[in-house]
């Protein structure tokens, strides 16, 4: 049975991962820098990170079922923090979608607070929010 089609502006984005691809991710590799979290010779985990400017976008974190909820996500998220520090990058900011509450709480609650809304092109409302964590007090100069 097939879902009634909401209007383009009322539905949710979705996630890019389940049509990523080796070439996409080759793209994204030129620019930014990508880490992995193993159990052994088994993948946990990965993020992928980049300096702008004056903070570190990160990106893409995404932990398989059998190892969320064991620290293995806030472990990856901490080790763009501290290459952030170890670049002398004040700030590190991430996407996240309105769609996705618990994905934002969980951020915020490791010190990450709301910057500002943005909107993905073809709709109306915003789509997702940019959080922010400021690390300037323990960055060296």
């Amino acid at each position: 049975m097939r879902q009634p089609s909401l209007p383009r502006s009322r539905r949710p984005s979705r996630s890019i991962a389940h049509r990523e691809t080796i070439e996409k991710l080759h793209d994204v590799m030129r620019t930014a820098r990508g880490v992995l979290a193993l159990d052994g010779d088994q993948v946990a985990g990965c993020v992928f990170y980049a300096p702008d400017g004056d903070h570190i976008d990160l990106f893409r974190l995404a932990v398989l079922p059998t190892y969320r909820r064991r620290g293995v996500g806030r472990t990856l998220v901490e080790y763009v923090e501290s290459r952030a520090l170890a670049l002398g990058i004040p700030r590190v900011q991430l996407g996240v979608r309105v769609a996705l509450p618990r994905n934002r709480a969980y951020y915020e609650r490791m010190g990450y607070r709301f910057l500002e809304a943005r909107t993905h092109e073809g709709y109306v409302e915003p789509t997702y929010v940019i959080l922010e964590k400021t690390l300037a007090e323990r960055v060296k100069g």
